[in-house]
Formats: structure tokens, C-alpha cells, sequence
């Protein structure tokens, strides 16, 4: 009979360390999942068509955040950024501070050069500018420029390397559709 309750006190202390590791392992994965999502990558939706044919309605990305802690964003990057409390944006990054932006003819210049873009469907807009991006701010468009509302509106104006949240990297929903961007 001591044998007995010896054995049984014996699984009740093997069962509450397994319970205890379990518990400590759950912990330490949530909290690196909250580490990683505040601070290096997280997932955004995309709403609306003003980055077609690049990304499309309803994709979903996986955007790094940690990449501008290290590096201002370039020409080209397509970048999340704040655009209110409650709503992020995706646009391309076509001028940084400094850079004189115009469009004439559907045709982007910044700093008088033409730049190229094989990624928009449509140069079928109104001619902009010129204006020269202030420090500390980049010029943002989308890549279809008809349908999007970007740098060029006064609501959305100069975006602040400030309110930048991070680099798309990755299109991973729906999987058909995966790709780096």
C-alpha cells in the first residue's frame, strides 16, 4: 500500500511538471509572437485596386517592419504606411526628400529624368506638379494610377519616414498567388 501512494504521489509531481512546462512553453511562444509582430513583420490586407497589377484586392502580405529601423526606404520600395488611426495604405515609393516630382503626359520625372515603370497598368492620368519632396518625407503613388488615392491628393500629401510601418516583402494569401514582391 506505501508502494502504492508513493507511485501515485510520484505521476501527481511527473504530471505537474509536464503541466508546468506546457504552461511555460505557451507563455514564451505568445510572447515572442507579440515581440515579432510589434516589432518586425505583420500582416496586412489589401483594400482596393490602387496597386493593381502588382497586388490586388483582397491579397494579403506579409510586411517587414524591422527593415527601416536600419535603412531608409528607396525608390521603388512599396511601402504600408499610416495613413489614419484606422486605416494603413500600400503605395510604391517614387521620390525621397529632395527629388522634384512632376507628371506630364501620364509620364512620371522626378528630378527631370523619366522614370520607368514597367509595373503600372495605366499612365492614363492628369498631369501633377512639379513639386519638391521636403526632408524627411517620401512621395508615394499607386501603381494604378487612375484608381488610386495617393501623394498627388492633398488628404494624403508628403508621407512622413515617420509613418512608415514597414516594407511589403510577400503575397501570401491566396497561396495560388505567392510571391516576393
Amino acid at each position: 500500500m506505501e508502494n502504492d501512494c508513493a507511485v501515485e504521489q510520484d505521476k501527481g509531481k511527473a504530471l505537474k511538471r509536464e503541466i508546468n512546462e506546457w504552461i511555460r512553453s505557451i507563455l514564451l511562444a505568445v510572447v515572442l509572437a507579440i515581440i515579432i509582430r510589434l516589432f518586425f513583420f505583420q500582416v496586412t490586407i489589401v483594400e482596393g485596386k490602387s496597386m493593381y497589377p502588382t497586388i490586388d484586392n483582397h491579397e494579403r502580405l506579409i510586411v517587414n517592419k524591422a527593415v527601416f529601423y536600419l535603412k531608409q526606404p528607396e525608390k521603388g520600395d512599396i511601402i504600408v504606411f499610416n495613413f489614419s488611426a484606422r486605416r494603413d495604405f500600400i503605395k510604391r515609393v517614387v521620390a525621397l526628400e529632395g527629388d522634384e516630382v512632376k507628371i506630364v503626359n501620364g509620364l512620371l520625372y522626378v528630378n527631370n529624368l523619366p522614370v520607368e515603370e514597367s509595373y503600372i497598368c495605366s499612365n492614363n492620368v492628369m498631369d501633377f506638379g512639379p513639386v519638391l519632396i521636403p526632408a524627411g518625407h517620401a512621395f508615394v503613388l499607386g501603381d494604378n494610377r487612375s484608381d488610386s488615392m495617393d501623394s498627388r491628393d492633398p488628404a494624403v500629401g508628403f508621407i512622413s519616414l515617420k509613418r512608415i510601418k514597414g516594407k511589403a516583402l510577400l503575397v501570401f494569401w491566396p497561396p495560388y498567388n505567392m510571391r516576393l514582391l
